[in-house]
């Protein structure tokens, strides 16, 4: 019974390609993992955040490929493994035989797992089944800021599938924050970063001007530096890093995670258009 109601989620997609349909059970995967973390105390200590956070909870038009948490408050002593056995008892149950990896480390502020499954795909009744090569295999990375920035704000958001549940998440503000610190600071060029903030200054998102500030003081090339972080200050942020990216390349690297109808969009991608978009952000 369970393993058809995967079937059923997989078959609302409408994938139209073996790519679409890889990323669609790599998400329906995150959100089976979700609720098995719903079921114990995790959304007590954790929440949240991330493109995969806008893409389930958001309708963010695209894949994603991990899932990042953050706990609400810092705690050195947090630690994935005791989480573990109950995802796997809980996927199990849908027809996963999931096998994780804990490549947490202790001198490093964020804990990390990462979930394998080589068997779902022989259990689904598959549109673009391979013909050839090996089986279909689901990887997911789970993450978690065990040392947040200060300043974060959550909400609580409820999803039905697999089935009801309640998930605590950073609220737009704050997921739009960490989206605007990754652009400014991440050190090599993700388009998907840029396809995000699209999502956000569309619709006018405000900033959580605190946490920004809080997350450029503790990583990036601020770091230290206790910026004064208003919308004046990222505007200027904004358009030196706009003006120094390579469009070409940020368009190939969201390709992969958007719809094939959804790539025409990417066409106006450049430094005139993120600029307009960057004069879209809220006081």
């Amino acid at each position: 019974m369970s393993i058809a109601l995967i079937q059923e989620r997989l078959a609302a997609y409408g994938c139209s390609s073996t790519l679409e349909e890889d990323r669609a059970i790599r998400e329906i995967t995150q959100e089976v993992v979700l609720a098995a973390l719903a079921r114990t105390d995790f959304f007590r200590h954790a929440a949240f955040q991330g493109g995969t956070c806008l893409r389930i909870l958001h309708g963010l038009a695209r894949f994603s490929e991990d899932l990042d948490f953050t706990l609400q408050a810092p705690d050195a002593r947090f630690r994935l493994e005791p989480y573990l056995p109950v995802i796997r008892r809980e996927m199990t149950a849908y027809g996963y035989d999931i096998e994780f990896v804990d490549r947490s480390r202790v001198d490093q502020a964020v804990r990390t797992a990462f979930l394998k499954d080589d068997s779902l795909g022989d259990l689904l009744q598959l549109q673009y089944r391979p013909t050839t090569g090996p089986a279909r295999m689901v990887r997911i990375k789970l993450e978690v800021d065990t040392n947040p920035p200060a300043g974060g704000s959550f909400e609580t958001r409820y999803l039905d599938f697999p089935f009801p549940q309640a998930t605590v998440a950073h609220d737009p503000s704050s997921l739009f924050a960490g989206k605007l610190h990754a652009v400014l600071c991440r050190r090599y060029l993700k388009g998907r970063d840029w396809f995000d903030f699209i999502w956000y200054t569309a619709r006018r998102t405000p900033v959580n001007y605190r946490l920004l500030a809080a997350a450029l003081a503790q990583t990036g090339p601020w770091a230290g530096t206790a910026p004064d972080v208003d919308r004046r200050w990222c505007l200027r942020a904004l358009e030196q890093k706009i003006d120094s990216i390579d469009w070409s390349r940020a368009r190939e690297d969201v390709r992969a995670f958007v719809r094939a109808a959804d790539l025409p969009t990417l066409d106006i991608w450049g430094r005139e258009f993120f600029r307009a978009q960057a004069g879209k952000l809220a006081d």
